[in-house]
């Protein structure tokens, strides 16, 4: 008899935007006539920049001789890249990596999932709540959670740090103590960021209980402010416990294409049961290795192109283009009495729902009377109810729309 991962069994009945993607369906089978401007899953809009496109068709003119084909590429990532990588993402903000403690991938979420693989399923785990699922949900998977608690909308087993209007969006260090720290700033979903001073805090925590963060800063490009730290790694000792997820996908409209990496430094280590230090970047050099054959050349040499001169000019314009929707999400809401937060240092804005209603009251409200989709913010966790989340990468024609049709009550 063949025996499946119960752990699944844990898991709530849809994940998110399966249920959102559900909703809208429905909603477009019952009003086929009825426009609907979406602005809740994060998916941009804009083309992928000239350049990497130019970089892709170069790469692919390449494979198609002797000369140039390339089969299996390295599981870590091509030298080209990581350098650049290295260089342009870290050494120009004083941080020094070896290429080594790179590993180009897939994306930010199968990495995130996949970075569970190496650590022991009796790990305590800590997440901020709200946060984005695939935190919980991979972790539920291997077996690291007790069943879901309905009275508290929580998995047993978890530590969940609030983050809300009451501690301005300050997650407080865990009570007790945790093993493994997920971390995601600037914060998806609601948009807020930690200065250095509070990423400090959780540094020298993790340092202090041999802990280890997971710290997911897919947005930082669109950070805007002075003292906010674009990566962990400028908080000093952060090596020594931190692992850096970063995408391509926001930042240079990757999410079709696929390209992200994760860093790994070698001052990082784990523990065996009997206590015996073991290289985290070895871990997990050996699980991709075995479990991933790497990013297609085409891919990697179109995410090289961004670091080019004219490749920069071209993804901070289209930087500008989303965080510009998201200053008209935000200033349209506050015009319109709403409570808002985020939209200055990230492309989400996360709004309190008016009136008292609900997060999902609030998403068939603006579904059936404005046909406008959003992303509840109780689907991030249960910290997350009576809040909703939009986001800055629709178009900007749509972005005004939406904004002028939640104005006119």
């Amino acid at each position: 008899m063949i025996k499946i991962n119960e752990n699944y069994l844990k898991l709530q009945d849809s994940y998110l935007f399966s249920t959102i993607a559900k909703k809208v369906a429905d909603f477009t089978l019952k009003n086929p006539d009825k426009e609907i401007i979406k602005l809740g899953i994060g998916d941009v809009t804009l083309p992928i920049i000239p350049e990497s496109i130019k970089a892709m068709h170069e790469a692919a003119d390449e494979l198609k001789t002797s000369q140039g084909f390339k089969g299996y590429g390295p599981e870590q990532g091509y030298e080209f890249l990581r350098e650049k990588i290295a260089k342009y993402d870290y050494e120009k903000r004083g941080i020094k990596l070896d290429i080594d403690e790179i590993f180009v991938s897939d994306g930010s979420k199968c990495d995130c999932g996949n970075i569970g693989d190496i650590f022991a399923i009796n790990n305590k785990v800590a997440i901020t709540d709200p946060v984005y699922p695939v935190y919980l949900d991979t972790n539920v998977m291997a077996g690291r959670t007790n069943n879901f608690n309905k009275t508290t909308n929580q998995f047993d087993g978890i530590v969940y740090i609030p983050v809300s209007d009451k501690n301005e969006f300050i997650p407080e260090l865990p009570k007790e103590k945790v093993d493994i720290i997920y971390l995601c700033f600037p914060n998806n979903p609601t948009g807020t960021v930690l200065n250095k001073q509070e990423l400090k805090k959780w540094v020298d925590y993790a340092k202090q209980n041999k802990a280890i963060i997971l710290f997911d800063s897919a947005y930082e490009r669109y950070i805007t402010e002075e003292n906010i730290p674009h990566s962990i790694y400028e908080i000093e000792g952060a090596k020594e416990v931190a692992i850096e997820f970063r995408s391509f996908s926001k930042t240079a409209g990757f999410t079709g294409v696929r390209c992200a990496y994760t860093v790994v430094p070698k001052e990082l280590f784990g523990y065996t049961e009997s206590g015996d230090k073991i290289s985290i970047n070895k871990l997990w050099n050996r699980r991709q290795c075995t479990k991933f054959n790497g990013v297609s050349y085409v891919t990697q040499k179109a995410a090289e192109a961004i670091y080019s001169e004219q490749g920069q000019k071209e993804i901070e314009e289209n930087i500008k283009y989303y965080m510009e929707n998201a200053k008209t999400i935000r200033e349209g809401l506050k015009q319109a009495g709403f409570t808002v937060y985020g939209g200055i240092n990230a492309p989400y804005i996360w709004l309190k729902c008016p009136n008292g209603l609900t997060s999902w009251e609030f998403f068939d409200k603006l579904l059936y009377e404005k046909g406008i989709v959003g992303t509840p913010g109780v689907g991030f966790g249960p910290s997350g109810e009576g809040f909703f989340r939009l986001t800055a990468f629709g178009t900007r024609e749509n972005t005004i729309k939406a904004i002028e049709k939640i104005k006119n009550n």
